[in-house]
């Protein structure tokens, strides 16, 4: 099993439970600020490695009018400086290749979206950035067919790879984890990632916009812990009624701690099957 270097921290082989959380969108400094302040103490407190997360943009919204964010030039200045605030490296997604060399120089993490993950120039483009890459896997695709996209990235001259299960497509607006992904995506060499929420989102079910079963985060996070991943991906809100992009699939900030704790005690059990 190889590990991935963030910052000061490995993921994978048995290294501590990572977290990557934060607001789906950036929105104001202040508010992406204080969430991210506060899920740091939270792990710091617990003992995980933290990762904020947030996009600068989000290209793929259900409606023309979804609010996508600050855009490339604002949102990595708003990350940057987030980054130097709350000294905690930084993950963000590209959708294009002109994207990457940018966001690499801000972001510790390039993110691959779901839809674009079998995106073969935009593979290659940041894998030569040489930053740690992280795929979600397509609603669409197999867990065994993400062994293409790792021989992609690996094309592109990059082994820091982390591989994201998201949940598949079951029906209309519906999705559904297989708890297989998980020893799956782990056999090709790589640590793998849950997105706990993205997983309850119902993507496009509110018309014009996803919904969201945020209730049902709690459970999908501890299975997959036990089923064996590397590190948790939550969207986290102090008030997920307000967030400017998938509240409905959010976890309050309040509630996460908590949440935290039970993945940390089903990790530390299986966490010597991992290393």
């Amino acid at each position: 099993m190889n590990t991935v270097r963030v910052a000061d921290f490995e993921i994978g082989a048995g290294n501590p439970l990572a977290l990557l959380a934060g607001p789906c969108v950036l929105e104001s400094l202040e508010r992406c600020l204080y969430i991210g302040r506060t899920i740091r103490d939270i792990t710091r407190r617990l003992g995980i490695p933290y990762v904020f997360k947030a996009s600068f943009d989000k290209a793929n919204r259900s409606s023309f009018n979804g609010f996508r964010g600050p855009g490339l030039v604002k949102g990595l200045e708003m990350l940057q400086t987030i980054k130097d605030e709350l000294g905690v490296p930084i993950i963000t997604d590209i959708h294009t290749e002109a994207q990457a060399a940018p966001a690499a120089k801000v972001a510790d993490i390039l993110q691959i979206p779901a839809f674009l993950c079998r995106q073969t120039d935009l593979l290659y483009t940041a894998a030569q950035t040489g930053r740690v890459i992280n795929v979600k896997k397509g609603q669409f695709l197999a867990p065994k067919d993400m062994r293409n996209v790792v021989d992609k990235l690996l094309e592109g001259g990059n082994s820091n790879i982390l591989l994201t299960e998201r949940g598949a497509s079951f029906g209309y607006n519906n999705l559904v984890v297989d708890m297989r992904s998980f020893p799956i995506m782990r056999s090709f060499g790589y640590p793998v990632v849950f997105d706990a929420t993205h997983s309850v989102q119902l993507p496009g079910g509110a018309g014009t916009s996803s919904g969201g079963n945020r209730e049902y985060v709690e459970y999908l996070a501890r299975a997959a812990v036990g089923a064996g991943v590397d590190a948790l991906f939550m969207e986290v809100h102090d008030n997920p009624e307000e967030a400017l992009c998938d509240g409905p699939n959010s976890v309050y900030l309040d509630k996460l701690e908590d949440l935290l704790k039970d993945a940390l005690a089903i990790y530390n059990i299986v966490r010597p099957r991992l290393a």
